[in-house]
Formats: C-alpha cells, structure tokens, sequence
C-alpha cells in the first residue's frame, strides 16, 4: 500500500488525496467520514481533501438526498488520463527546453557509473542519430544495442562498428578486431565507445564483475578525438585483413611488435 501511495502522489496526488482515493476505490459511496474514517485521513482534513479530488475530476459526488457521497474515476479513466498529461507535458519541456538551451554545445562531462544507465544511453544515442554512428564495442554489449542499431540502419543512418571478439551479425558495416582476447588479457578490462553524429560521445570502461566508469559530453574536442580514435581503428582493421600474413612476419604473432608503441621494431 505505500508503494502504491508513493507512485500516485509520483503521478501529482498528495498523500491525502491518495489515500482517500484508494479508500473509495475499496468501497464507495461513501460519505466525507467514512472515507476519513477507512482511509486514515483526520477528519480536519478529509472534506478539504475530497474537494480537492472532486475538482481534479478524480472523485464525484453522488447526492443522495441531504447527505453528500463520494464515488471515485475508474482506474483506467485515471491512468489514461495521467498518461496523456504526462506525455503532453514532456513534449512540451522538450520543446521549451531546448529554445532555452538553444544551439550552445554544452562542454560539460557527465560521470556514469552504473553499467544498466551506460547501456540505457547508448541505446537512446543510437535511437537519436541523424546522420551517422561510430561504434567501438565487444560482443556482450554489442548484443544489448544490436536492435537499436538495426532502426538506425533503417533511416539511413551511415553505420561503422569496431567489433572486439567473433560476430555473424550484418548489422551496419563491421570491422572484427583481431586480437580481442590478447586486449583483455592486457587491460582485464572492455571498452564501449560511440560518436553519434560528430557531436555526442559516450565512453564506458567495463571491468570484471561489472563495474563501470564512463563518461557522456557534447564537447567538440572529445567528440572529434573520439571519432578519430574509432576512425584510426577502422583504418588498422582494413590493412590486416588485406595485410594479415605479412604483418605477422614482421611484427611477430598477435602484431606484438607492432603494439609496443615505445618502439619502433620488427621481427626482423
């Protein structure tokens, strides 16, 4: 019951107001006491209480001769109703909102630290691209956005995906990265990194037993170093899988050589 209390006052109702509410939907009619006297509300209160209801259109009053009862909305009617002036309301904040914001970049990093609101954001960036997506992904995660990623395909969406560890999937254009065992052995750590449209950049490290540190910003900056560090990937991935064998015999198994960026050595 106070969980349910809880969600109606969530939904604009005070907690007298839910209470008697809820007392009516239990048994009604009933007169202004005896809605005070089963819901709990004091008796100072309750007739207020009511009327408050009564012009919110979330209780009726049903005359019967000279004693005034009371007989609540529908549950259903109520939920609809409260649905649609939630939904107009959010519309219209995010119209009203963003005249306020204007065309300003906002410079601010936002910390995430919670693995469920990292994926939850990396879906609504997908779902909000315009023009194009740049993603940087393993495979658990790529699995939880894969549909997104499919609509934003849809729209025509200009899609490319660095894809650490095997995937069968077509969804956009995928580069499988080579050596995704050999990266994790090293960092025991994944990565998520996505650019939607130049300018909006989720980054999310995801260590062992999922703990997370990430970052979202619309910064110019980072969202340009971002997309040059996915971009920089992808052109790696096109050269092994036409150079593979020849790099190999250069830098050693698993490009080693290669990988020490503190030098600059081959094999031979």
């Amino acid at each position: 019951m106070k969980s349910t209390i809880s969600q109606l006052m969530a939904l604009g109702l005070s907690g007298y107001e839910a209470k008697a509410y809820l007392s009516l939907l239990r048994e009604s009619p009933l007169t202004a006491y005896e809605v005070g006297k089963s819901s709990g509300v004091p008796t100072s209160k309750i007739y207020e209480v009511l009327q408050k209801l009564v012009e919110k259109d979330i209780v009726s009053v049903a005359d019967s001769g000279k004693i005034r009862k009371y007989v609540p909305i529908e549950p259903a009617d109520f939920l609809n109703r409260q649905r649609s002036v939630v939904e107009m309301t959010v519309t219209s904040l995010a119209d009203r909102l963003q005249r306020i914001r204007g065309e300003q970049e906002s410079s601010s990093m936002w910390r995430i630290n919670d693995y469920e609101y990292l994926m939850d954001k990396a879906k609504r960036m997908i779902e909000n691209a315009a023009a194009t997506l740049l993603i940087s992904v393993w495979k658990e995660e790529f699995e939880l956005i894969e549909e997104k990623v499919r609509e934003a395909l849809q729209r025509k969406v200009q899609t490319a995906i660095v894809h650490f560890g095997p995937t069968r999937s077509r969804a956009g254009q995928i580069y499988q990265h080579p050596i995704d065992d050999t990266v994790y052995q090293e960092k025991n750590e994944k990565g998520l990194l996505i650019v939607a449209d130049s300018k909006e950049v989720l980054m999310g490290t995801i260590f062992r037993f999922g703990r997370v540190e990430g970052a979202w910003s619309r910064n110019k900056s980072f969202a340009t170093l971002a997309e040059d560090y996915i971009r920089h990937d992808v052109y790696i991935m096109k050269i092994i899988k036409r150079y593979d064998r020849l790099l190999q015999e250069r830098f050693g198994s698993r490009y080693a050589k290669l990988r020490d960026v503190f030098k600059d050595e081959d094999v031979a």
